[in-house]
Formats: structure tokens, sequence, C-alpha cells
């Protein structure tokens, strides 16, 4: 059965009534159910009453900051949130995910790119963060337990710097993680703006060793100005 078959409980954040009436009208077609409100106030009331699969999340609502409502809810529930907004800058999308946003899509979409990306994040929360001992996509395979990486059955020999990466990303795999994030989890506080600079060589030389064409990556895929995403699936 496919995430779409299993009626997801879906509340809505905006606060134009048309954008709301054509998610409801395209979404309950596909046999989810949909709850909808206005405000940030009633977003946090909302979740705690009906405690939905996912959150579509306006930013620009008229009580509250979408990044202000994102903020409070991640202060006691991981429910996963995907921002929809015309805000199309860099910045706006970097500030929602480090806010704690699972995901960022820009308003015009379509339904078929919106669920694409629901499933992404459902598949990511669904597996607890991909805690499993072994993790396995295509012909990668990495053991945890034995630090072990594999592809197509031959071992792979990462830096521990490269390997702390492919962990992180597996850690959060279908979830877009920024620059900042990433340098975070693996650098620590040690990080500092010009080592996005090395992140980047560090991906590009794991993309070397994990990806069957290095140019055209389908395991780490960048997210332009943003971050990367390591696809699970």
């Amino acid at each position: 059965m496919s995430i779409e078959e299993k009626g997801l409980r879906i509340l809505v954040v905006d606060d134009e009534r048309a954008i709301r009436r054509f998610l409801r009208a395209s979404l309950v077609t596909h046999g989810h159910t949909i709850f909808e409100v206005a405000t940030g106030a009633e977003t946090l009331s909302a979740v705690a009453e009906h405690r939905p699969d996912i959150v579509f999340l306006d930013l620009g609502l008229p009580d509250m900051n979408g990044l202000e409502v994102t903020r409070q809810l991640r202060e006691w529930t991981q429910v996963p949130i995907i921002v929809l907004s015309v805000r199309d800058r860099e910045i706006d999308k970097i500030e929602a995910l480090d806010a704690g946003a699972d995901d960022y899509l820009t308003k015009p979409f379509g339904i078929g790119e919106l669920m694409a990306r629901v499933r992404g994040v459902i598949r990511r929360t669904s597996h607890a963060n991909h805690n499993e001992p072994v993790f396995i996509v295509g012909d990668l395979q990495v053991d945890f337990i034995h630090r072990r990486v594999t592809v197509s059955d031959q071992e792979v020999n990462l830096t521990p710097t490269e390997y702390d990466l492919l962990r992180v990303l597996i850690q959060n795999a279908d979830k877009v993680l920024t620059h900042q994030q990433i340098l975070q989890k693996v650098w620590g506080s040690r990080y500092s703006e010009e080592e996005t600079h090395l992140l980047r060589v560090n991906i590009s030389n794991l993309r070397r060793k994990i990806e069957s064409d290095p140019t055209r990556p389908v395991l780490i895929i960048t997210e332009p100005g943003v971050g990367y995403r390591l696809r699970s699936a």
C-alpha cells in the first residue's frame, strides 16, 4: 500500500481560502483527512487537538510568522512540517529549515510534486531517522555497527569526516539539511562560515566514492543555495 492510500491526517495552515480549498479538493480525493486553520494560534491548538500526520504551513500568517509557529511546535512535537510559501529566496528556505521545517515548497506547485515531498518526509519519520544498524539504498550499503561502507559489494574507504558526513545524511534521509546544520552536526561548534567550502569538498569526494556517476548524483542531492538531501529510495 502506498503512502497516499493510507489516508493521512493533514493540517493545512494558510490564510488564503482559495489555497485551502485547492488543497482540500485535491487531497480528499486521495483519501486524506484535511483540517484547516488560518492563523498561527489556531495551528498550535489544532496540532494538539487533531494530532495530524503532517502539517502544510504558510509563512505569511496574519497573527504570527510561520517561522515562529515552527519553532514553537518544535518545542513539544516532531510532527513533519512542509512549508508552502510564495517566498522563493534562498534565505527564506534556509531560515525555515533551520527553524525545524522538514521541507520547503514554493508556490505555485503541483499536487504531484507536493505528494512526492510528503512521501519523502513520511519515509524519513516512519523509519525513525534510519537508526537501523544497516542502511541500504540501491548499490550502497552502510553497516553502522562495523563502520563498513560498500558499493556493489565492494568496500569503500572513507575518511573519518566523510563517514560522519554520510552518517548524518543517512540519519536525516529525505530531509533537506542546510549547510549550517551539516557543519554543526559534523564539525561541531568549531565550524565557521569559511568551512562551507570544506563541506563542498567533502561532499564532492563522498560522491566520487559512492555515486555511480558523481557528475549526475542520485543519492546526495544538492538543494541550490540551501544544502543537501540524501535520497533513500
